[in-house]
């Protein structure tokens, strides 16, 4: 189940497409689907608990707590809407499309991606591409 919380003064437009988009992309990785919650939040929301649990004193657009058991995929992903805004920007994005990147990149870690090292970020981003092409 993909849920959809709100910290800010922002809504999605499409919670029902977004939601079968994530939940395509989760089977297409050959795996299963838990509890998946987004929360959607402003730069402090996600600053402060970047600074609180990760120790991390930065602004950021997404933080993920993977909570899944084996491949059942379970989740908070806090994304802030100010950091998507500015990236989409910095970018040379749309706003949508920054959005829909980070809410895939974040079940992508859950699937078993990682971005450390530059081979790893190629992948993630490869895969981050292939998604988004998908759901546009």
């Amino acid at each position: 189940m993909i849920n959809f919380n709100y910290e800010i003064d922002f809504k999605l437009e499409d919670e029902v497409q977004v939601s079968k988009w994530i939940s395509d992309l989760i089977s297409e990785e050959n795996c299963k689907e838990g509890e998946i919650n987004y929360i959607f939040c402003s730069d402090d929301y996600l600053h402060k608990i970047n600074v609180d649990f990760l120790n991390h004193d930065t602004l950021t657009d997404i933080i993920s707590f993977d909570y899944s058991v084996g491949k059942e995929l379970h989740g908070d992903i806090y994304i802030s809407i100010e950091r998507v805004r500015d990236n989409s920007k910095d970018f040379d994005t749309t706003f949508v499309n920054e959005l829909s990147r980070v809410m895939a990149h974040g079940v992508l870690h859950y699937c078993g991606y990682k971005d450390k090292s530059s081979e790893e970020s190629k992948l993630m981003r490869f895969k981050e591409d292939y998604y988004l092409s998908k759901r546009i």
